[in-house]
């Protein structure tokens, strides 16, 4: 189920100070509560998730703006728009699966030869392959969100372009040093989402 929208993680600046962290209800309530609204022209909220901004209209009571992010559900009619597919009967795929593998006699006879067999070596070579992809993705996902911040918030900061050649190159040193003299608030936070940008064979200079 996906989380509500007041339930994600977010954090906010004014200008290029951190002034809220938490979920989105949170960070709300605080700058609901604690900041004038002549402040908000230079208030920025991100997706923790995505390094994007959240767009919040600021109107009315706290409750007012919750509802808004949480939009209002209407009347339920019984339409056909509205209606529940049906489901159909089916046998559920639990369990091990069968299908076919072909592969070259000489490769049939290495897997017969690895301890437990073909079946027990297919299945360590798939899930070693997953957990390799999955590694992958976690560093591609971490240098798009901390790109996003990075564009949005230090785009004129200078060793910028520098500092996002890094990012990608999975440079971990030299992304450090071109961010090391930025402001701390942004500096830091881009830190956070950058934490699983890079290898963990590479040592990080903080």
């Amino acid at each position: 189920m996906q989380d509500s929208p007041v339930e994600i993680n977010c954090t906010a600046f004014v200008g290029r100070k951190h002034v809220a962290s938490g979920t989105l209800r949170d960070v709300v309530k605080v700058i609901k509560e604690n900041w004038e609204k002549s402040e908000f022209v230079d208030l920025l909220i991100f997706d923790d998730s995505t390094g994007k901004p959240v767009d919040i209209d600021f109107r009315g009571s706290l409750e007012d703006v919750l509802d808004h992010l949480n939009g209002k559900p209407g009347p339920v009619t019984d339409t056909k728009e509205n209606k529940q597919p049906v489901r159909r009967a089916g046998r559920p795929k639990l369990g091990v699966v069968s299908g076919e593998v072909t592969l070259l006699p000489r490769q049939w006879d290495w897997l017969k030869a690895q301890p437990g067999g073909a079946s027990v070596t297919l299945r360590k070579l798939i899930d070693e392959a997953r957990r390799s992809g999955e590694n992958g993705n976690k560093v591609r996902a971490a240098q798009e969100v901390t790109y996003h911040f990075m564009t949005a918030m230090a785009g004129d900061f200078p060793q910028y372009e520098e500092a996002l050649r890094a990012l990608y190159a999975a440079d971990e040193n030299r992304f450090y040093e071109s961010i090391n003299h930025w402001t701390p608030d942004i500096r830091d936070y881009i830190k956070s989402l950058a934490s699983n940008a890079f290898t963990q064979e590479e040592s990080r200079t903080t």
